[in-house]
Parts: C-alpha cells; structure tokens; sequence
C-alpha cells in the first residue's frame, strides 16, 4: 500500500512546518529577508492558507507526514520533504504520484535553486528556456517540463 494519501485538514501544520523548514534552510540563504523568514512565514498563517487548498495536497506517510506536493492542473506547485529526510527517496515517490495520479508534465523552479532542478532533472523535468521573473524580487523561476 502506497505512503501517499490526499490530504487531510489535520496533517496542514505539519505540511506547513515542512515547507517552512525548507524555505528557511533553501531559500534564506538566496533571498536573505529577514522580515519575510522569520516574522511573516509562520506555521498557523501557513497552515490556515493551505485549507483552500486541500484538495490539491498529497502527503507522504508512513506513519508520520514526511513530505508533501500541491498541484494544480497538470502543473507541479510545490513539492517539499523534510529536510533531515531528503535522500530517502520521498521526493520521488510523491513526484511519481503527481505524475501518474494528477498527470503532472511541468512546473517552475528558482533558477538558483540547483539541488531541486537536478532532482527533477533526474526525473525526466528539464528547463525549456522560460524564465520569468520572482514576484517582489531580482530572481527568477525557470519552467521545467517533461520529457
């Protein structure tokens, strides 16, 4: 039986601690906005925001929520493991199932974000050319899709 399951209103702080968790040790170091990281990303607003969106969550668990990813039509939003997890081939069973239950075929990365665009590389994800620009900063996300 698969570790992956929708969703469930219980597992949102949680799937907000793991993105939170992520954002902090992948992209603090990138955008270094203390504001942002440490005062306005917090784990109930993020909990709370994702309970629109239920429906287009997947966790990972096995007993305990490890990972999650969101999507959205054919697209991949957010894919995020916890981080003292990675390496354990989380990532590429929740990517699996987006790919084979949502028929996910692209999604965008950070453009400095080398360890996730490797990943998804390994996955048959590779850049197309797009790029467009990060709101509210000078970096930019990179469109991925299969091949």
């Amino acid at each position: 039986m698969s570790p992956i399951r929708p969703a469930k209103k219980e597992d949102l702080i949680r799937v907000a601690e793991i993105e939170i968790f992520n954002y902090r040790l992948n992209f603090y170091p990138i955008f270094r906005d203390d504001e942002f990281y440490f005062s306005e990303l917090h784990v109930p607003a993020k909990a709370a925001d994702y309970e629109s969106r239920l429906s287009h969550l997947w966790v990972y668990d096995d007993g305990v929520v490890k990972g999650f990813c969101m999507t959205e039509g054919t697209q991949l939003k957010k894919l995020f493991v916890e981080p003292v997890l990675q390496g354990q081939a989380i990532g590429a069973a929740l990517l699996k199932h987006a790919m084979e239950r949502q028929g996910v075929d692209h999604l965008w990365a950070l453009e400095k974000n080398h360890r996730a665009i490797r990943f998804y590389a390994r996955h048959g994800f590779l850049p197309t050319g797009e790029r467009i620009p990060e709101e509210d900063t000078d970096e930019y996300l990179i469109r991925l899709a299969r091949t």
